[in-house]
């Protein structure tokens, strides 16, 4: 398979990746969470192709990425929630669905023809730079195939796409290393739509207690009940493992006996291992191993995140 040119960030690269994206191209990116690939939102022809090249179902919406809170408003109805979020955590790891705006010109194929939209102001200074020089709202899903291991080096980006995307830009490896959090802010009562790199623990005391309630209409990305998933099937909440399964392993204690090993955070820093996590899957996926056996994961803070993308890649199909 042909891959597409990997480039450096430099003012160059920025320079001829907004040209690509404004001509209609894809263009893969790095953000603080995953690598996104990008399209002009507001070109029904330049998402269709995000669609087609990911293989992703036309029924699940993507997020739009802009630069700051005034061109989220342009496109998406904030409310009183939005405000202090925004506030406090963009930019940030943190997309809001909201009301779409009716003056909005992003393509309908972005909202799956719902009538929110689900926008984020990312943090890494690339993705910033990126935007700033193409001037339009961008669609920006993860930079993989559908339902595939999410991308946190350029590296796992072309092992992902041939010829269908123009260019990948290295902007190394992703600081957060998890999709962003979603929060369904278009009715009443905040939902928590995907648990990401904003915890719940830090969004409840600026705007109260979220509903975890299950969504039965997908809203957003990263609702699909399969998604995330390597190729080699994956055993979570492990306490011991066989001579032929790979470990992912979190603790100073981690399980022997397995065939290969990854250790998420010696140090159980959470933080380190939402870090860790989509790099090491990677890497024991290439190990031909018959499972990856993981070791149960504290459910806080990032620990919610973690363990919602290991129990989507451990759901088969």
């Amino acid at each position: 398979m042909n891959i597409p040119p990997i480039k450096k960030i430099t003012e160059q690269s920025l320079t001829e990746a907004a040209d690509l994206i404004r001509r209609g191209e894809l263009v893969a990116f790095p953000t603080e969470t995953v690598y996104g690939l990008a399209a002009n939102a507001c070109s029904d022809e330049a998402v269709a192709k995000i669609f087609a090249a990911k293989g992703r179902p036309t029924f699940n919406p993507l997020i739009v990425h802009v630069t700051n809170v005034g061109e989220a408003q342009t496109h998406t109805v904030f409310n009183d929630s939005a405000d202090k979020l925004a506030a406090m955590f963009w930019p940030g790891a943190l997309s809001f669905v909201l009301p779409k705006q009716s003056k909005s010109n992003v393509s309908a194929l972005v909202t799956a023809g719902l009538d929110t939209m689900a926008i984020r102001n990312p943090a890494h200074p690339a993705a910033l730079a990126l935007l700033k020089e193409v001037q339009t709202p961008i669609a920006a899903p993860s930079a993989n195939r559908s339902g595939c291991l999410s991308p946190t080096t350029a590296k796992h980006v072309a092992e992902h796409f041939g010829s269908s995307i123009s260019l990948v830009l290295d902007g190394g490896e992703c600081g957060v290393g998890v999709e962003s959090t979603i929060l369904d802010l278009s009715s009443k009562t905040p939902v928590l739509l995907r648990p990401g790199g904003v915890t719940v623990e830090e969004i409840e005391p600026v705007i109260g207690p979220l509903s975890q309630r299950p969504v039965s209409k997908i809203l957003a990305p990263g609702m699909l009940e399969n998604h995330y998933a390597p190729k080699t099937p994956i055993r979570i909440n492990a306490y011991n493992c066989s001579s032929n399964e790979a470990v992912l392993a979190y603790g100073s204690q981690p399980l022997t006996g397995g065939k290969f090993m990854e250790n998420l955070s010696p140090e159980e820093d959470l933080i380190e291992a939402a870090g860790n996590l989509f790099r090491m899957l990677h890497i024991l996926d290439k190990r031909n191993c018959s499972q990856i056996a993981v070791m149960p994961i504290p459910n806080e803070g990032l620990g919610l995140a973690i363990n919602d993308r290991l129990k989507r890649a451990s759901t088969q199909t």
